[in-house]
């Protein structure tokens, strides 16, 4: 028997005209929707990569996160606007319809799309393959993914402050 359940976003991108690069993740997490943030669950190291790269404490509340990313230049959001999945497993996802990036694309001057893992980026081709921004798949900072070295991960999040001069 299947656990999917029908998930819909439940909260805005942080973005604005001064945001230049755009960091998009597949859809928040079970823990995410609670808190109503993204990248929330305690174990993922989504924020301490970011954080990391752009030489910042992590804000410890969501209006913090919102301003470090602005302040920053980074857009953030999701490729999916909803979908059928079975907890936080990426795997699982079916019957996606995907969030209005274009929004986002009028609005500010974005030199580069990030995805956070192989599964948003997989995504993000389906639904915007003929794109013309620069796009780069970086490590998913979930929990689940012990693949890849935190030393590693932050090596190929670094790509980030390229755009961000």
């Amino acid at each position: 028997m299947s656990s999917d359940k029908r998930v819909s976003h439940e909260f805005p991108p942080v973005f604005d005209a001064g945001s230049k690069v755009l960091i998009l993740g597949t859809i928040p997490s079970p823990r995410s929707r609670e808190r109503g943030f993204y990248y929330m669950h305690p174990q993922n190291r989504f924020w301490r990569m970011l954080c990391a790269v752009l030489n910042e404490d992590i804000p410890a509340d969501i209006e913090g996160r919102k301003q470090l990313c602005l302040k920053h230049g980074i857009a953030l959001w999701d490729v999916l606007e909803s979908c059928e999945i079975n907890g936080a497993s990426d795997s699982s996802i079916k019957n996606a319809v995907p969030n209005e990036l274009q929004r986002i694309f009028d609005a500010a001057d974005i030199k580069a799309v990030f995805t956070t893992g192989k599964k948003a980026h997989q995504l993000y081709q389906r639904y915007f393959g003929n794109d013309p921004h620069t796009e780069i798949c970086l490590p998913s900072t979930s929990p689940a993914n012990r693949t890849v070295t935190e030393a590693e991960m932050l090596l190929r999040y670094r790509k980030i402050a390229e755009f961000l001069g």
